[in-house]
Formats: structure tokens, C-alpha cells, sequence
């Protein structure tokens, strides 16, 4: 256990060190390249905007950034369960929140960690900043002081303030006690609640419950000291008006015939005894971390009758603040709302269990592993990865600042409102985080060809802690366990097999007999067929043909061909394609791009272009996107009528016959696929005008592998590949010099090819089962 807490904490202070430490920096939106540019960014053009806004202060939000910029202040006093850490020490978690803002709803956010813990004085420093923010976050400031804080920060300052850590929780568990009591058929004003916790959270909670419809004399809270009750002297305002006549109430004496608990305290406080005596079809919310009130198995399994949620990702149901913030704070920003009132806050409620009942997008279904999700007991909620939160919460929070006369700008289009909320991000930019989600529900048996490495084997522990992967290794234990050791890396519970052992001389013998009668009219004797099997690519490539293992990683150690002559020897292609080919996802600005063909095929004849586009449309649709396709040349729609332009005008006659659905234009040059208007205006025939496309099919191997690394060293996208094409089962190559980052990425794509070509034989399934167990038991 203190191994693995020591490599977790390694990891951790590694990712935050590495390169420029933290996780945030600065980017200028404009051109800042020349004498001129910079004579427009600062002296002497700047003076024009700032004597705009000196005669018009609200030309402030035409040009600054002060309308998209949100500040994530704290004082360190409540950091996560750490307590009062202190303002440098809370830095790391504000720059977090600040990266969520980001990557959810394109908000820009500077962290402050402010030194004072006088709340009268915090809260002066801090409406200074009024200035320069269209928005403050408060973020771990420890009760009672926080209420103060935030009332007076509300009522000084003309720009919205919210601290999430109350009414972040409130929001997202008020929507999902809405939706379990439809399915419970329970009125809100009937319902007895029992509350366990009476800090900011849940007191934030309670209030917006009340404003749902909730009746005070309906609730029994108790805190470390107790019940809530009348006599005590150390109640607050908001604790008063919540509390009961009698202090003699016990938790298990409040939970009988209880309709909801709620639970923000400490793990495993209540018992099955206590939700048995609960009353028919009983809301649980037991949200404490990482450990619940009660735990999911324990509470569903002595009521069948239960809707229960918690603050866990491996449950059902998590009450996830990441669900309401950066929508809450888009709609006030984009309405330039002077505060953030009830009136916002109870619209993303209802957003929220709205869309829960709205049919569920496949990329949502594709990230949860799940066929069809729907309303119900186990989905109340929307999911944190779902599309359609930005422009589903952010719009109704915009509508109801309007509605309640604290905007400042009124958005006439809702439609257009919503296009622009999903412009800013592209939808396709989940994906990443869709495919580890989606490999994480449905773990394969992942093998490492090339073992004996520092950074194979840290992907593969982290690929295990994480729960993406089984990875098994191939090669020396001895040598592994080695490098293992000097790297702080913990491979416990991971399986070592060499291939070169006695221990498998019977299954190279086994292999070797299956190879021999693959390649034995293909120039290989039996002699050199129980030879190779000391090989561990030929050795993994037999794991992955019998159902030993699901996928394999190989070639950081190898020339491309080496690392995938065994897989086309021994697993062979898929029925129907003739040439396998290599295809890279680059992780863009604009989304995701696919590129093909940029390992395999050199110089492909139109028709093996049109194939390798059609793998690669295939492959695309199993990422759950639309492909778009566009074929590249240095020719646009005929204007050269040179043999290399011709041959890709003829791949794209050839896949229009073969399939007229597909969304594919060409021969066209790279800059036309991008260039909406050009496109539209100079060849308004093409198939792709109007569309955002996200697949480049190259006409060599040459044009394809620099495109690929020019995007990658000089664009900056986040490389992902080589993934094969066309095998039967899954292999996959790794690019020389791969970083860990890279390994774990490539892991994942391989995890999600195997859950669709892999079946799960009973021996494998057994195996599974112990390795989950085993990792359950090492994580705690």
C-alpha cells in the first residue's frame, strides 16, 4: 500500500513538474509578430481602446477579455480534504478548476491565491478585482466564514460571484433528487429528509431544495456534534432555521420512514439496517469521498426499491460539480449578468434533469460503454461527458438572467446562441476523454511486446492502477523487475511471461505447430517455426491468434516492418481487405483529424486508395464521428491533369460508386478541405461545402508521413499512432522514441479495438474477474 501511495504521488508531482510546471499559461489572441503588431498591442495604439473605455467604461467587454476572463479565488483555508494548507499550497487545485473552466466551456480564468484569512479584509481585496474579471469563482474556503464572504461579494460587486464548493453540489444533486422523485412518484413538499453533514455544501443543498418546494419542518440535519436541534448555541442563521425541537434524534432513530438522505460527511456512517427502515422507494445521495455514507453494493442490495447516487465515477449516478459550473458561469458571462441569482441557479437545475430525460447521443452510450442509456433508476443525471451539457445548461441560465433582470446583454437568437456555445469547443474535442472512459468500462488483456523498458512499464502500471488495461509483459522477469525497481515503478499483480523460459516450452511448442501450419507452403520448416516462438513478437502475436490475450503494443524498439511482419504472418487481414494500411489521429484545435496512409502503403494505385479510404471511414465511425472525407493532391477538381492528380480523382470516382452516402470529395489541396468559403464559392458542387472535415487520405506514403510530423513538431496536435488497419485482430506498432503519454494513448485505442473484435472466452473472462479483484484490493 505505501508503494503504490508513494508511485501515486510520484506520478503526480511529475505531471506537474514536467516541462513548464503547473498546468496554465497565457496565449495573446491576436498577431503579435511585428514592429507593427506590437506598436497596435501596446504603445502607442493601445491608448485608443483605453480612451474608449474611459469615456465608456462598458467598452471594457468590446476590448478586453475581461468577458470571458473568471478569477478562481481562495484563501487555502478548506483545500479538498486537506484542510487549511495555506494559499501556496492551494495553488495546484485553483490552476486545476482553471483547466476545467477551460476544456468544458472555453473560459479563460487567472488563479489568485490571496494571503488573508480576515474575512472583512478578504473580501475588500478581493472587490478590487472587480475590474479586471467578468466573474469570480470562490473556491475552498472554509465555513462559516464562506457564507459571509460570498453574501458580501454578492451584494458589493456588479459581476456574478459563486462558491462552487456550495452551490456547485446544490445544483447537480437538485437535479437528480428532481428526477428520482418523478421515478419514485414523490412530491418534493411530502418527502421527510434526513441530512447527515451541515457544512457549506450541504446547507447550500437544503436552501435550494427549499426553493424547490421543500418544507423546513420535513428535515433533520445533523452535523460532528449531533442533531440539529433548537437549544444549541453554536448554530448559524441558516442552521436555525432547520432545526428540530427534540435533541434527543439519533441518525438511525431519523432514518425510519425517511423518503431521502443525503449524505456530505464521512464514509460507511450508515447502515443496511438503517436504509431497510427507510420508507418505500427511498433517495439515497451518499456523497461523501472517496468512501460514501453507505456503499452502492451495500445500500441496492437490501432495497431493490432505491435510486441511489454518489459522488463516485464508478457508480451510478456521481454528483459531479463539473456538471454545473462552467455552464453556469458561460450563460452569466455571455448575458454579462450582474450576479448570479436563484432564479439562474434553479434554471440549470431544470436544465440539467431535463436533458437527463432526453435520448441519450451514441458518443455518450460509446464513452460509458453502454448500448442504450435512458431515464431511469441508474440514470438521473446526465453524464460529465455528454456534448450537449455547454449548450443545453449554459442557454438556460443566460434565459433566466434575462427572465430576472440581471443581464446586461440580451441574446435575441437562441439558436444561433447555441451553434456559437458548440463552435467554441467542437464537439469532437471529447474525444480523447471518450475513448479512456470507454476502455476504462470494458478492460482488455493488453500485451507489451517490448517489456524490458522504463517507459513501457510505467504506461503499463499506470495503465493498470487506472483500470484501462491488463497489461501482461513479455520478456526477462529478472531484467523487468530491475528496471521496475530502479524506477519506482510497481508491477505488482502485473503477469511477466518469457517467452525464452522453460516455464513456456509447451505453449512455443503449441505456437510453434499453429505457425508451422500458417507458413509451412510459404517458405518456413518446422525447425524455424519452434524458433521464432522465442521471439516475442511472434510469441504475443500467437497470444493475441489463440484468445491468450486480447491486443498488442510493439515496434519502440523496432524498424516498422519487423514490429508488424508477425501480425500479417500470424493473424492476417480481415475479410475483404487486401493491404493493410497506418493511420494517425492527430488531437487538433479544430478536432480531431484522422491521416492515411502515413506507415504502410507506398505509392497505393487508385483502387488501393479507394480501399484504405474505406478502412479508415470504418475506423472513424468506430470513434463514434461522422467521417468526412477529403483526398488530397496539389490539384483541385481537375485543374492539373497530371497522373498523380488523375489517379486521386479516380479513388474518389471509385468510393463514390462504391458508396454514395459517404461524406468524400476530391482530388483537392490541403487548404481547400479547411477554407469553407473558398470552397464554397469557387466549386459550390463539392460534397464537402459546408462540412467540418476530419479525414485526410494522402496519395503516398511520403505526402501522408510529413504531413503527420509537420502537424505534429510544428502544429502542435497530439499525436495518436500508428493504428493498423485491416488486421483480424487487434495490433498495433508504436512509433519510435514514444513518450509514456504517447504508450498510454495508443494502449487505450488498442483496449477499444479489442472490445469490438475480441470475444471473451470463459478462461479469459475467469481471468479478468481475479485481475479486477486484485486491483480493487491494491488500490485500497
Amino acid at each position: 500500500m505505501a508503494k503504490q501511495t508513494d508511485l501515486h504521488r510520484e506520478q503526480a508531482l511529475e505531471y506537474h513538474a514536467g516541462g513548464r510546471p503547473g498546468k496554465i499559461e497565457v496565449v495573446p489572441t491576436k498577431e503579435a509578430k511585428t514592429q507593427r503588431d506590437l506598436s497596435l498591442a501596446y504603445s502607442p495604439g493601445v491608448a485608443e481602446p483605453c480612451k474608449e473605455i474611459a469615456a465608456n467604461r462598458e467598452d471594457v467587454y468590446k476590448y478586453t477579455a475581461k468577458g470571458n476572463l473568471v478569477a478562481v479565488i481562495t484563501n487555502g483555508t478548506a483545500v479538498l480534504g486537506l484542510g487549511d494548507i495555506g494559499p501556496e499550497a492551494s495553488k495546484p487545485v485553483m490552476e486545476g478548476k482553471g483547466v476545467l473552466f477551460k476544456i468544458f466551456a472555453d473560459i479563460d480564468v487567472f488563479d489568485i491565491e490571496i494571503d488573508e484569512k480576515d474575512p472583512e479584509k478578504f473580501v475588500q481585496i478581493v472587490k478590487s478585482l472587480g475590474p479586471t474579471f467578468g466573474g469570480i469563482n470562490l473556491e475552498d474556503i472554509k465555513a462559516p466564514e464562506c457564507f459571509y464572504i460570498e453574501q458580501q461579494l454578492r451584494e458589493q460587486m456588479n459581476i456574478p460571484v459563486m462558491h462552487d464548493d456550495q452551490h456547485g453540489t446544490a445544483i447537480i444533486s437538485s437535479a437528480a433528487l428532481l428526477n428520482a422523485l418523478e421515478l419514485q412518484k414523490k412530491k418534493i413538499e411530502k418527502v421527510r429528509f434526513v441530512v447527515n453533514g451541515a457544512g457549506a455544501a450541504a446547507l447550500a443543498c437544503v436552501q435550494l431544495y427549499i426553493a424547490l418546494g421543500a418544507k423546513y419542518s420535513n428535515f433533520i440535519l445533523f452535523d460532528k456534534d449531533g442533531v440539529i436541534h433548537q437549544k444549541r448555541t453554536d448554530l448559524g442563521d441558516i442552521q436555525r432555521k432547520f432545526a428540530v425541537e427534540k435533541s434527543d434524534w439519533t441518525l438511525d432513530k431519523a432514518m425510519k420512514d425517511a423518503d431521502v438522505f443525503l449524505g456530505l460527511s464521512v464514509g460507511n456512517v450508515v447502515s443496511t439496517d438503517m436504509i431497510k427502515s427507510m420508507a418505500k422507494n427511498p433517495i439515497v445521495f451518499a456523497m461523501a469521498n472517496p468512501d460514501p455514507e453507505i456503499s452502492y453494493e451495500l445500500a441496492t442490495s437490501v432495497r431493490k426499491d432505491i435510486i441511489m447516487a454518489t459522488g463516485r465515477s464508478d457508480y451510478p449516478n456521481m454528483v459531479n460539480n463539473v456538471l454545473g459550473f462552467p455552464y453556469i458561469f458561460r450563460g452569466a458571462l455571455d448575458v454579462r449578468a450582474l450576479q448570479i441569482n436563484e432564479p439562474m441557479k434553479l434554471a440549470a437545475v431544470k436544465a440539467l434533469a431535463n436533458l437527463a430525460k432526453s435520448p441519450v447521443p451514441d458518443i455518450v452510450n460509446m464513452a460509458y460503454n453502454q448500448q442504450n442509456m435512458a431515464f431511469g433508476p441508474e440514470y438521473i443525471i446526465p453524464k460529465p461527458l455528454d456534448p450537449r451539457l455547454l449548450a443545453t445548461v449554459a442557454p438556460a441560465v443566460a434565459q433566466a438572467a434575462m427572465d430576472s433582470g440581471v443581464a446586461q446583454k440580451i441574446i435575441t437568437n437562441t439558436e444561433a446562441y447555441q451553434l456559437e456555445l458548440n463552435k467554441r469547443l467542437g464537439l469532437d474535442n471529447q474525444l480523447m476523454r471518450v475513448i479512456s472512459n470507454k476502455a476504462r468500462k470494458d478492460p482488455k488483456r493488453l500485451l507489451f511486446a517490448e517489456a524490458d523498458n522504463q517507459k513501457i512499464l510505467k504506461a503499463a502500471s499506470i495503465l493498470y492502477d487506472e483500470g484501462t488495461a491488463y497489461p501482461i509483459l513479455l520478456g526477462d522477469p529478472i531484467k523487468i523487475n530491475k528496471i521496475a525497481e530502479e524506477n519506482n515503478i510497481d508491477l505488482s499483480d502485473i503477469p511477466i511471461i518469457d517467452p525464452r523460459s522453460d516455464e513456456q516450452e509447451a505453449k512455443r511448442e503449441f505456437y510453434g505447430q499453429l505457425f508451422f501450419k500458417k507458413r509451412q507452403r510459404k517458405g518456413v520448416n518446422h525447425y524455424e517455426s519452434m524458433k521464432m516462438m522465442k521471439d516475442r513478437n511472434h510469441f504475443g502475436c500467437m497470444m493475441v491468434e489463440t484468445g491468450d490475450a486480447d491486443a498488442m503494443l510493439s515496434g519502440l524498439t523496432k524498424n516498422y516492418a519487423e514490429a508488424i511482419r508477425p501480425a500479417l504472418q500470424i493473424i492476417g487481414t480481415e475479410e475483404g481487405v487486401k493491404k493493410i494500411a497506418g493511420m494517425y489521429l492527430l488531437l487538433t484545435k479544430k478536432g480531431p483529424l484522422f491521416l492515411a496512409d502515413t506507415t504502410v502503403n507506398f505509392n497505393p494505385t487508385a483502387e488501393e486508395l479507394a480501399d484504405i479510404t474505406q478502412m479508415v471511414a470504418k475506423e472513424v465511425r468506430n470513434f463514434n464521428l461522422t467521417p468526412r472525407i477529403a483526398l488530397l493532391s496539389y490539384s483541385n477538381f481537375g485543374s492539373s491533369d497530371s497522373p498523380e492528380a488523375r489517379l486521386v480523382a479516380d479513388a474518389t470516382r471509385l468510393l463514390k460508386q462504391r458508396n454514395p452516402s459517404l461524406i468524400v470529395d476530391g482530388e483537392m489541396q490541403g487548404s481547400m478541405a479547411f477554407n469553407k468559403e473558398i470552397l464554397r464559392d469557387n466549386y459550390p458542387f463539392s460534397d464537402l461545402v459546408d462540412q467540418d472535415v476530419n479525414v485526410l487520405i494522402f496519395p503516398s506514403l511520403t505526402s501522408g508521413n510529413v504531413a503527420y510530423n509537420l502537424l505534429k513538431e510544428v502544429g502542435g496536435a497530439d499525436a495518436i499512432g500508428p493504428i493498423l488497419l485491416g488486421l483480424k485482430k487487434p495490433v498495433h506498432v508504436l512509433q519510435l522514441g514514444s513518450t509514456v503519454r504517447n504508450i498510454i494513448n495508443m494502449a487505450t485505442v488498442a483496449v477499444m479495438d479489442a472490445q469490438l473484435k475480441c470475444r471473451m472466452d470463459t478462461d479469459a473472462a475467469v481471468q479478468k474477474s481475479t485481475w479486477w479483484k486484485r486491483l480493487k484490493k491494491r488500490k485500497k
